[in-house]
């Protein structure tokens, strides 16, 4: 499922930026304007020297002006809007300025010289024409310039977030669904034939010796069911809520395993109404009963702690196990299962560990305190 969910992410992204938009079809069309404008004056050029109007004249001086100062300013945009608006977010508008003035200023001497070849301006007035047309160049320069620059930039910026937007409402999608992951598994193992057939007989042999506890049992098994069933447990539920499930799961197999699970729960009452992701603890605890308590003839004791320091929630299993390598842990895993709801739920700021600790096993969850 998690890989279906990637490969629809990609498909997605890859087709939104494949689909140009209107704007993407004008943009390109500016850049013929420049470039036929060149040609334009080249031809004039190839003719040799004619007479040419008033009219024409000032036509031919229009379009190689656009051809020789447009047409490297709309590549070097580019080019630098590519390399450096990311690095240089506050600066570029300063880069672009600069840019687009040295473009102005190269391309006006050299439309002045191109005058010059095909006859349009006599030879004794290069410098004239460049000090009467200079000041038009540069302020049609940096208006054309910086409000097309600046336009693109919005739109890519606009398309940007848009893909983040979708790639995001793709991943909450993604997070819901490994939670339904997380309760399918849990139910799973809930009505697991051992573990309903083990509960089961539990009770059975508590009726005639304890009927008190017989009935307790009852009730844990379907608070069990009831959480692993709820809908609407899509996001955070207050830790309080978490600790009754660990709670009701430990004293089922308690009944099962009798002096062979010994366990304690020190999390402070403070810390009761903090949000945690559901069933977090609780797989935390049910990996440890798998995979130490039910293979050992001794068993295993198992300390469940928490902390919360510095806006951070630390919640921690504790057992007298072997231990184990998160390495040999699959996606497929509870735990594998675990890490991957935390990293969509907090990024990089939620964290499964495993340590040893004083000849013990630590396997610890954090993630930020919701504010």
């Amino acid at each position: 499922m998690n890989q279906e969910i990637a490969q629809s992410v990609s498909r997605n992204a890859a087709h939104q930026k494949k689909v140009p938009c209107f704007s993407d079809y004008v943009f390109r069309a500016l850049w013929i304007v420049p470039a036929v404008a060149l040609l334009i004056v080249l031809i004039f050029l190839a003719l040799g020297h004619i007479h040419l109007s008033d009219t024409l004249s000032h036509f031919l001086l229009a379009l190689g002006y656009s051809g020789c100062i447009a047409l490297p300013s709309m590549l070097l945009l580019t080019w630098v809007s590519i390399r450096y608006t990311a690095r240089f977010p506050r600066l570029i508008l300063v880069i672009r300025t600069l840019l687009l003035l040295l473009t102005a200023t190269v391309g006006a001497l050299a439309a002045g010289v191109l005058f010059q070849i095909v006859g349009i301006i006599p030879r004794g007035e290069y410098w004239g024409e460049f000090r009467s047309s200079y000041p038009f160049c540069v302020v049609i320069t940096l208006v054309i310039g910086l409000s097309i620059s600046s336009y693109e930039t919005m739109r890519y910026q606009l398309q940007e977030a848009t893909l983040e937007l979708s790639a995001r409402q793709v991943e909450q999608e993604r997070a819901k669904k490994l939670l339904a992951e997380a309760r399918l598994s849990s139910l799973e193992s809930r009505i697991h034939p051992h573990f309903l057939f083990n509960t089961l007989n539990s009770i059975a042999s508590l009726i005639p010796t304890d009927p008190q506890r017989a009935e307790d049992t009852v009730g844990r098994f379907a608070s069990l069911l009831r959480f692993s069933l709820n809908a609407q447990h899509t996001g955070l539920v207050p830790l309080a809520q978490e600790l009754k499930i660990v709670r009701d799961y430990l004293e089922i197999e308690k009944t099962r395993f009798s002096e062979r699970l010994r366990f304690e729960i020190a999390i402070p009452a403070a810390m009761e109404a903090a949000k945690v992701p559901p069933l977090a603890l609780q797989t935390l605890v049910e990996n440890c009963i798998k995979h130490v308590v039910a293979r050992r003839a001794q068993g295993a004791s198992i300390r469940v702690a928490g902390s919360m320091e510095a806006g951070r929630i630390r919640l921690e299993v504790i057992d007298d196990g072997p231990g184990f390598s998160l390495s040999d842990l699959t996606p497929e895993h509870g735990l594998g299962n675990l890490v991957t709801r935390l990293e969509l739920l907090f990024g990089d700021r939620g964290q499964l560990d495993v340590t040893r600790e004083a000849e013990k096993t630590v396997v610890r969850i954090s993630f930020p305190a919701e504010s």
